[in-house]
């Protein structure tokens, strides 16, 4: 049987979170140390261990099938290949940054100056589209450095928590773009791999609602559980069962992990009690 091959990156915190999704949806993954290519214990998936940047091309050729690689790896180097699916998870930003002591305006402060980057194009075609001309030196490695050491006036690089930044004394004055991992396809993916690639897809996308969702249970008089369901809308609608105690029942719902505390007040005040909150691991819609 044909094997989906799909890549991820070699190291770091994208690795560890595609790792970590690929278990979550049943894809046990036996790697032993250095390994560049391992297979699936129990699913027709073979992982390619690659450099981030180079995962474009190998998607581009064909080589690999599929990847979950940082959109704005994608946006630098393989604008053309398909994203199927956003995950979520490894959201930085790329951005501008100067020192701490340069007085910054705005874009327009670039005028002319140096900028260190790993991310020419995406860079270009942000000045290109502010009407700024700069001098751009392409650095593979630690780009924070530049200024530091008058290689350059200004770096673009990618942010996570902007500690790095503030260890090389910089400042981030601007955001091009946002980005987070995301599973991406190759031109070249045939009908038999595309098949594997939809299951694959599809328990991703059960594994991220229930990340995005809680599980919730509360006891309330039957007098008010109409107005509680409003305040708490589940997926289609809440399940009520009657508790031992006449005139109450518990309501199960699901709700988005990020809107309960806006709901919670109105809940109480609602006369909901005993309310209990729990994750969950899938979600199959």
């Amino acid at each position: 049987m044909s094997k989906l091959r799909i890549a991820v990156q070699k190291s770091g915190r994208l690795n560890e979170d595609s790792m970590s999704i690929l278990k979550d949806i049943g894809i046990s993954i036996d790697n032993g140390k250095d390994q560049l290519k391992a297979s699936a214990k129990d699913f027709p998936v073979e992982v390619f261990y690659l450099r981030n940047g180079d995962i474009p091309q190998y998607l581009k050729d064909g080589v690999v099938d599929a990847a979950i690689i940082g959109e704005n790896v994608l946006i630098e180097k393989g604008e053309d290949i398909k994203v199927v699916e956003k995950l979520g998870f490894s959201t930085c930003r790329v951005c501008i940054a100067v020192p701490k002591g340069d007085k910054y305006v705005s874009v327009k402060s670039l005028e002319g100056k140096r900028i260190a980057t790993s991310y020419p194009n995406t860079v270009q075609k942000y000045l290109d589209k502010n009407e700024v001309n700069a001098n751009l030196h392409i650095i593979n490695g630690s780009v924070e450095i530049a200024p530091n050491i008058g290689l350059a006036d200004a770096i673009v690089d990618i942010v996570s928590s902007g500690s790095t930044l503030f260890k090389n004394n910089l400042k981030e004055v601007e955001t091009i773009l946002k980005s987070e991992a995301v599973l991406a396809v190759s031109p070249k993916l045939n009908k038999e791999r595309q098949a594997i690639l939809n299951t694959i897809q599809f328990r991703i996308q059960s594994v991220l609602k229930g990340r995005n969702s809680k599980y919730v249970l509360l006891n309330a008089p039957n007098d008010k559980i109409e107005s509680i369901i409003n305040v708490l809308p589940g997926m289609k609608s809440p399940t009520v069962l009657p508790l031992a105690q006449e005139g109450w029942s518990s309501v199960h719902s699901v709700i988005d992990k990020d809107k309960f505390w806006d709901s919670i007040e109105a809940l109480k005040a609602n006369g909901a009690q005993g309310i209990l909150v729990c994750p969950i691991e899938k979600m199959v819609l």
